[in-house]
C-alpha cells in the first residue's frame, strides 16, 4: 500500500494518479538491477528494450525511446561518482543512508539536469512523476527537493563546488570529475606513465558512449558485406572491422543472425590477428585459444586457422560459457574443437600446440566505455585475488606450446599488476621463452610504445585497453 493512502487528502485537490512514463520506469528497472543483483547493464538492457519493442500500445518502444532508455541507463552509471557527490551536497545524510532506489531516482534526475539537453522543468518532473510510480508519494517529495538543488548549477558549476582542486589533490579531483574510483584513476596513471594530459583523455574516453564494431569472419563474410549497412563505415585498423555508426542494431544485420559475423571490439579483432600473424619456426596445425568464452576472439581464431588448414581447440572451464563458444564457433568452415575444460589443469599433452591464445580473467577496467558499472564493483584487492590464477594461466600456455611456437597472453585491463607484472613474473620462472615484439603485427596502428608488448587505449585507439604481450618458446 502507497503512503497516499495514509495521508489526509486537502479539500478541493483530489489525489492524482502519477503518470507512468514506460521509457524512466525501464531505466529504473535497468540501474535496480545492475544494484541488486549485481548485473551488467549491457546484459540486462537488451531484453528490456526488446520486451518493450514487442508490446501493444502506448507502452510499445520506438527507436527513439530505446535510445533515451539507453542513454539514461548507460549516462547515469558511467558518471555515478559524479552525480553521488553533487547529491550528497544537496541531501542532508550521508549517502549511505538514503534508501538505493531513491537514490537511483535521483541519479537519474541528476543525470537529466546536468548530463543531457532536457530542459531543466522537463527533467525534475518526469523524475518526481517517476518517484510517485515507483516509491510513492512521501519519497517523491523528498526527491522533488533535492532535484531542485541539484539545478540550482550546471555541471561544471556543481564541479567547482564538490571537487577538490587538482593541485590539492590530483587523484582525487580527477575521481570526482571524471567519475572513476580514486584507486582506478591512480592504477591507470601508472599504466600511462604520467602527466595530466593523457590521463584525462583516458578517463573522458571512459566515458563516452563507444561504437558499435561488427567483425566479419574470413571464409564466412566480408567487410564489403557489413559495409552495405546503413550507417556502416570502415574499421580504423582490423580489415575485418566494421564500425555502426549511429548506434545501429547488430541483430537486425543478417550476417550476424547467421553468425557469419559478430559484434567484437576492434582491440579484441588485433589481439588475435597479431597471434594469427606472429612468425613461427615449424609446422603451423594446432591452434589453441585456452580461455575461449564467451568466443569472440575464439570465432576469429577459427576461421583464421581454417584459411591456413590449421584446427582450433577451444578450451573453456564454465560449461555455460563453453555453449557460448560453441554457438559462436558453429558453421566455421574449417575443423575446431570446443571442450569445457580447466586451463591450469588441461587435458592436453604438453607441448601440443603451434599457437597459443591465454586471454586471462581480470578487472576488465579496459572495458569501462562497455561495462561503466565494473568501476564501481571492483577493489584493490581483486587484484591479489586473479594474480595468482594469471600466473597459472600463463605458465600452463608457455607448456602447451611446442619449442619454437608462440603465446599470447591477453588482458581487457591496462593495470600493470595484471600486464607487465605478470609478464615479468613467468619469464623469471620460465627461462624458455622469450618475448616477440608485437608492434610489427598490427601495420598501420600507431602509438603502440616502446614494445615490445601491446597496449591499446580507448582515447589513443578508439579500442577498449586491451593488452598483449607474445612469446617464443626457445627450448
Amino acid at each position: 500500500m502507497s503512503d497516499t493512502s495514509r495521508r489526509p487528502r486537502k479539500p478541493g485537490k483530489p489525489y492524482r494518479r502519477p503518470k507512468k512514463d514506460p521509457v524512466r520506469v525501464l531505466a529504473f528497472e535497468a540501474l535496480r538491477a545492475v544494484d541488486e543483483r549485481d548485473a551488467y547493464a549491457n546484459l540486462v538492457l537488451p531484453p528490456l528494450l526488446r520486451k518493450a519493442r514487442e508490446k501493444e500500445g502506448p507502452e510499445r518502444f520506438d527507436g527513439r525511446d530505446a535510445a533515451l532508455a539507453t542513454e539514461l541507463v548507460y549516462g547515469t552509471l558511467r558518471r555515478q561518482g559524479t552525480y553521488d557527490a553533487v547529491v550528497s551536497a544537496c541531501v542532508d545524510r550521508p549517502l549511505r543512508e538514503v534508501d538505493p532506489p531513491v537514490l537511483d531516482v535521483l541519479s537519474l534526475g541528476a543525470h537529466q539536469l546536468l548530463g543531457t539537453r532536457i530542459p531543466t522543468h522537463a527533467a525534475v518532473s518526469a523524475t518526481v512523476e517517476l518517484a510517485r510510480v515507483v516509491l510513492g508519494d512521501g519519497r517523491a517529495k523528498f526527491v522533488n527537493a533535492v532535484l531542485r538543488k541539484v539545478a540550482q548549477h550546471d555541471l561544471d558549476g556543481w564541479l567547482e563546488r564538490v571537487a577538490p582542486p587538482y593541485d590539492d589533490d590530483p587523484e582525487d579531483h580527477l575521481a570526482v570529475v571524471h567519475s572513476h574510483p580514486r584507486w582506478v584513476v591512480s592504477a591507470l596513471w601508472d599504466s600511462l606513465g604520467g602527466g595530466r594530459a593523457g590521463i584525462e583523455e583516458l578517463l573522458a574516453a571512459d566515458n563516452e558512449r563507444p561504437e558499435v564494431t561488427l567483425v566479419a569472419r574470413p571464409g564466412r563474410a566480408t567487410a564489403d558485406e557489413l559495409l552495405a549497412e546503413e550507417a556502416a563505415v570502415p574499421g580504423r585498423w582490423s580489415p575485418y572491422a566494421v564500425r555502426l555508426t549511429e548506434g545501429g542494431e547488430p541483430g537486425a544485420i543478417q550476417a550476424v543472425r547467421e553468425g557469419r559475423a559478430g559484434v567484437q571490439d576492434e582491440g579484441s579483432q588485433l589481439v588475435a590477428l597479431a597471434l594469427a600473424d606472429a612468425p613461427l619456426d615449424g609446422p603451423d596445425e594446432k591452434w589453441l585459444d585456452a580461455c575461449a568464452g564467451p568466443g569472440g576472439k575464439a570465432a576469429l581464431l577459427a576461421a583464421l586457422a581454417a584459411e591456413r588448414g590449421a584446427t582450433l581447440l577451444a578450451s573453456e572451464r564454465q560449461t555455460h560459457r563453453a555453449g557460448l563458444v560453441a554457438k559462436a564457433l558453429h558453421g566455421n568452415p574449417g575443423p575446431y574443437q570446443v571442450i569445457a575444460a580447466d586451463g591450469t589443469r588441461p587435458p592436453w599433452r604438453p607441448g601440443t600446440f603451434d599457437r597459443v591464445l591465454v586471454d586471462v580473467p581480470c578487472t576488465g577496467l579496459g572495458a569501462l566505455r562497455r561495462r561503466p558499472e565494473a568501476r564501481w564493483r571492483r577493489r584493490p584487492e581483486d587484484l591479489d585475488g586473479f594474480a595468482p590464477l594469471q600466473r597459472a594461466l600463463l605458465r600452463t600456455a608457455l607448456e602447451s606450446v611446442r619449442v619454437g611456437g608462440v603465446v599470447g597472453y591477453a588482458t581487457c585491463s591496462p593495470l600493470l599488476a595484471e600486464t607487465r607484472a605478470v609478464v615479468a613474473d613467468l619469464l623469471k620462472q620460465f627461462p624458455h621463452a622469450e618475448l616477440i615484439d608485437a608492434r610489427p603485427l598490427l601495420p598501420g596502428v600507431p602509438d603502440l610504445g616502446d614494445g615490445p608488448d601491446i597496449q591499446l587505449w580507448p582515447h589513443l585507439h578508439g579500442t577498449d585497453a586491451m593488452y598483449l604481450a607474445l612469446f617464443r618458446r626457445t627450448a
